[in-house]
């Protein structure tokens, strides 16, 4: 039930959003914030919770993002496909996103990423810990796609940048 109430809220969340800005990039880029937001105070709570220690490199980052966080936040487990040859950028697929269950984008909101908080709060959560990602849906059952897919991208290591003499 906590999952449906969620859902619910996330909905009105939107179309609160949808009311409040002119178009639909405007919606994305206030999800994407608020997801970051939501992200920069989750990953306290989720290494509080799941015991996780620092990953040595992005695929463990990427098993703990599918296995572990998903699983604690969401209920569901995505699979990880896609790997870029240089092993910096893979694919999560979603088979069932719990955010759009109940869901139906009308057809004034064709660029709409209903879900970009969850790209917010990836990225927001993985910067507190040191690395800048580059996170997007490339595709989205609410647009037809047989699944969802949310690519993510290493860009960089994020260094400590302590006042000089201090460590």
């Amino acid at each position: 039930q906590n999952s449906e109430l969620f859902t619910l809220t996330y909905g009105a969340l939107v179309t609160q959003l949808c009311k409040d800005y002119e178009n639909d990039d405007d919606v994305n880029k206030q999800l994407d914030k608020m997801g970051y937001n939501i992200g920069v105070r989750l990953i306290e709570d989720f290494l509080a919770r799941s015991n996780v220690g620092r990953c040595h490199d992005f695929r463990e980052t990427a098993d703990v993002i599918a296995k572990i966080a998903f699983k604690m936040y969401l209920g569901i487990t995505p699979s990880i496909t896609n790997w870029s040859p240089g092993g910096d950028e893979f694919s999560l697929i979603l088979e069932n996103n719990p955010l759009v269950d109940f869901v139906e984008l009308p057809d004034n909101h064709s660029t709409l990423i209903y879900s970009n908080l969850l790209c917010g709060v990836l990225r927001g959560a993985l910067e507190m810990v040191q690395m800048a990602v580059d996170v997007k849906f490339v595709q989205d059952t609410l647009k037809g796609d047989s699944v969802t897919e949310i690519r993510m991208k290493f860009i960089r290591r994020i260094e400590d940048n302590l006042p000089t003499g201090e460590e």
